[in-house]
């Protein structure tokens, strides 16, 4: 028969040799879910992969019963999310340590030791990690831990629904205004039961693209996997795949077999067929920046370090005096506005007008009369602007206020001297765009707030055919698969790199902000207000 693919015609006709090379996930069929069961007033809903919102993962309260069914159901992998974590409410005694019952178990991989298949794991006592193997054959009742992470619904279908069994998610935030094309009841905020629907991906002998085959095609099949030279395929990658190669194996010529979607150059030249040259595997370092705006959505930007536009500043926005505290530095005194009132409960501490100019000094403690008692309490010294002179006051640091920035910096700022010389988050417009990329979408943006610097994962690519110049391409955020070409990549020097300033979406921008946090500690809070 001939079958409508996406798009795609394929023809599965009697004796056709099908390479299977995975399957996902193709959607979501989801029931509103009360009590861990599906609501009888609930009908299902469809759910693409990419539907707006991030997930909290409910723990699935179904035991496995050996190693051997979570390797065969739960995806164990090298990224972030591939490192599930069980726990066993028996101890479990091993030649060289002694698992505790009810401690967390994380899975991190899958390898062969002495001839038996099992799962490297890893516990955590006292800050430390203890590393251990457990065998496939080993059996007892493992469940799930609780997961505090959140994800999108693409995530949680790739990684966070065992085979067989279906997963149940709360939503965490919804990051999208309703409408009435969503499927979901407005102000939903409840669980979902979401049930898999899966495409197989195959590979067919005279095809140079993937063919996706939805489960439940009504096509017979025969395994013929022991009698059939599979060499003869073509072997699909995704570019983390290419990303896990040995930096030796670069650089690398292939052939793109699925191209990324969007308008956005470079991702208009990799289309399907297209033969490219992919230099190098690195990371690098990008500037997470989004729109200043009152009012939602806001546009988000990862700018490269060689983006070569000049920036003015623009004046910072403080909550609170505890910020002020955050914000000065050793090399300006920081001159600010008082945006909104505060009357002082201390005859000690300045009350403050809308209007009152600051230069913010250090902080310090000082002695204020509480309920007739002497207390010691974190102050913010600063001197007020008067007409013609300074005056020194003291202003708590609980205080909730309200300060705007005074610029008196006209220097116009490169990203690099900016990510020396100052303290992120830091807003800023563009005052000369960089006349090397033919749109500069930053210069449309009235204005900027740098919030943090990032370390992604790039590939450094060009076009086979006409290597004048290359493109950096995320390998976690494109969508992308080739085939490697046996011819090697002629070209070992690079074509000149071409910046490119990514524009990311609401989802993606979450996603960046929460890998970036993990490694970060938390910021003090501002100290209360005295009860």
């Amino acid at each position: 028969s001939i079958y409508e693919m996406f798009g795609n015609e394929c023809c599965l006709s009697t004796g056709e040799v099908i390479k299977v090379i995975g399957f996902k996930i193709n959607k979501l069929i989801a029931s509103i879910c009360e009590n861990n069961e599906v609501s009888r007033f609930s009908a299902k809903v469809e759910l693409p992969l990419n539907f707006p919102g991030l997930y909290k993962v409910v723990t699935d309260k179904t035991p496995y019963v050996s190693i051997e069914e979570i390797t065969r159901k739960v995806s164990i992998g090298p990224t972030r999310f591939g490192h599930p974590c069980f726990y066993s409410p028996e101890d479990i005694k091993l030649a060289n340590i002694t698992i505790k019952h009810g401690e967390q178990i994380t899975f991190n991989s899958v390898e062969e030791v002495n001839g038996t298949m099992a799962v490297n794991c890893g516990v955590v006592r006292n800050n430390q990690s203890h590393s251990f193997t457990l065998p496939f054959s080993q059996e007892g009742e493992f469940y799930e831990c609780e997961d505090d992470q959140i994800y999108t619904l693409k995530e949680i279908a790739e990684w966070k629904i065992p085979k067989c069994r279906n997963r149940i998610v709360k939503l965490s935030n919804t990051l999208h205004t309703w409408d009435s094309s969503n499927p979901l009841p407005e102000n939903f905020d409840g669980c979902l039961i979401l049930t898999p629907v899966y495409e197989v991906q195959a590979v067919m002998k005279f095809r140079k693209d993937i063919v996706h085959i939805l489960s439940d095609l009504d096509v017979e099949v025969k395994d013929i996997t022991d009698c059939y030279d599979i060499s003869s395929f073509l072997q699909p990658l995704s570019l983390e795949d290419v990303f896990e190669r040995t930096s030796k194996e670069f650089p690398m010529a292939a052939e793109i077999m699925e191209g990324p979607s969007g308008s956005q150059k470079p991702y208009n030249l990799l289309y399907t067929g297209k033969e490219i040259i992919i230099y190098k595997k690195y990371q690098a370092t990008r500037v997470l920046a989004s729109e200043i705006r009152s009012d939602s959505p806001k546009r988000h930007f990862l700018i490269p370090m060689s983006y070569k536009g000049k920036f003015k500043r623009r004046p910072r926005e403080f909550p609170t005096a505890y910020d002020l505290e955050i914000a000065r530095s050793e090399k300006e005194q920081l001159h600010v506005v008082a945006t909104k009132a505060f009357d002082s409960p201390h005859k000690e501490l300045f009350s403050v007008s809308v209007g009152d100019q600051f230069l913010v000094q250090q902080c310090q403690t000082s002695e204020v009369l509480y309920e007739g008692r002497k207390k010691l309490i974190d102050v913010l010294a600063c001197e007020q602007i008067l007409s013609d002179t300074y005056k020194k006051v003291l202003l708590p640091m609980y205080m909730e206020g309200g300060f705007v920035e005074v610029i008196h910096d006209k220097k116009q700022y490169q990203l690099s001297e900016i990510c020396k010389e100052f303290r992120l988050p830091f807003n800023v417009k563009v005052s000369v765009r960089d006349l090397s990329i033919e749109e500069d979408v930053l210069a449309a943006v009235p204005g900027l707030q740098f919030e943090e610097e990032i370390t992604d994962s790039y590939l450094l690519i060009s076009s086979a055919s006409s290597p004048v110049e290359s493109w950096e391409i995320p390998v976690y955020r494109l969508n992308m698969s080739v085939h490697l070409l046996s011819k090697d990549g002629q070209t070992v020097v690079p074509p000149v790199t071409k910046t490119t300033v990514e524009e990311i979406s609401e989802e993606q921008y979450y996603m960046v902000r929460r890998y970036e946090n993990q490694t970060l500690h938390p910021p003090p809070r501002p100290p209360k207000k005295p009860a």
